[in-house]
């Protein structure tokens, strides 16, 4: 962490615009699993049941803002919008905007290895962070929070400037040109656990389509999502 004092976790309060009561939640809200692994005490907590709840706070109330701010919009499309807003690459900006990485808990190895700017663990961060937030002072603030966040984005969605969901795409123009719903498969996963690389493939009946590589599960899974996308699309235009 760039500092452990109190005043150090009192700017990144400023930063998102609540105090908490509860500092241990914010704590643990900001440790990750690599600083619990070396310290060896049991009674640290490392911030992945957060993680866990915090995905669910945000699309429960980014849905209700997409309800809001898309009234002529489908379930279909909502949904597109909504997978768009919390892939890895925007929550990992929206953490990185909070420069939330310099409050990170992270063990020496994961420090050296530039944790601190890793999209997975920012986008984790970002969504434990918001269940901290929820937790220790409940809907008003959370939503406020997200809210703040969040509405920029819509925006970008809105102008057509924010990263494309190639995995919901993918998913529709299969089930439009072969009735069937792409399954990803973990081909490998390599390197030391601070810095993993995982392969997935991503297949359509008996056929592979895509692979794609990347940093977390969910970034390689977009990736092979992108290339099988492409070639589908390929295909249907006439192409090889």
């Amino acid at each position: 962490m760039g500092g452990t004092g109190n005043d150090i976790l009192g700017e990144l309060e400023r930063a998102i615009g609540y105090t908490f009561t509860d500092r241990l939640i914010l704590h643990e809200a900001l440790t990750h699993r690599s600083f619990v692994n070396e310290t060896g005490d049991k009674s640290v907590k490392d911030n992945e049941r957060l993680e866990f709840f915090g995905d669910a706070v945000i699309d429960f109330f980014l849905s209700e803002q997409l309800f809001e701010h898309f009234p002529d919009s489908s379930e279909g499309e909502l949904t597109r919008i909504r997978a768009s807003l919390v892939d890895e690459e925007s929550l990992a900006q929206l953490a990185a905007r909070l420069d939330l990485g310099m409050y990170l808990f992270l063990g020496r190895g994961e420090e050296k290895s530039g944790g601190r700017g890793k999209k997975s663990i920012l986008a984790d961060a970002y969504e434990a962070l918001v269940a901290a937030v929820y937790l220790d002072g409940g809907v008003r603030p959370a939503k406020s929070l997200i809210g703040g966040h969040f509405v920029p984005l819509m925006e970008r969605y809105a102008n057509g400037t924010i990263s494309r969901d190639y995995k919901t795409e993918f998913q529709e123009l299969t089930q439009a040109l072969r009735g069937a719903t792409p399954r990803y498969i973990l081909k490998k996963s390599s390197g030391p656990d601070h810095d993993r690389v995982f392969t997935v493939e991503t297949c359509v009946g008996g056929e592979c389509l895509g692979e794609g590589s990347g940093r977390s599960k969910k970034e390689a899974e977009q990736a092979a999502a992108r290339q099988g996308f492409a070639r589908l699309k390929s295909v249907e235009s006439g192409g090889d």
